[in-house]
């Protein structure tokens, strides 16, 4: 793999486009995106497969 492939950006919903994530040295994660906005794009868009089967649960996703 060459460096010019390492430096090539992924492909990202559009609601994510410029979110980076890195660990400085002392193992903290840094990220370009407030961790209630990351947590709120993953409840739109991601199901939660441990809760799938659930009936005592309203579906959030129809809830939007």
């Amino acid at each position: 793999m060459s460096k010019k492939d390492k430096k090539k950006k992924p492909n990202v919903n559009p609601e994510l486009e410029g979110f980076e994530v890195n660990i400085n040295s002392f193992g903290e994660i840094k990220s370009s995106l407030k961790i209630d906005e990351l947590n709120q794009f993953l409840n739109k868009n991601v199901e939660d497969k441990k809760l799938r089967d659930r009936d005592d649960l309203s579906d959030t996703k129809t809830n939007s």
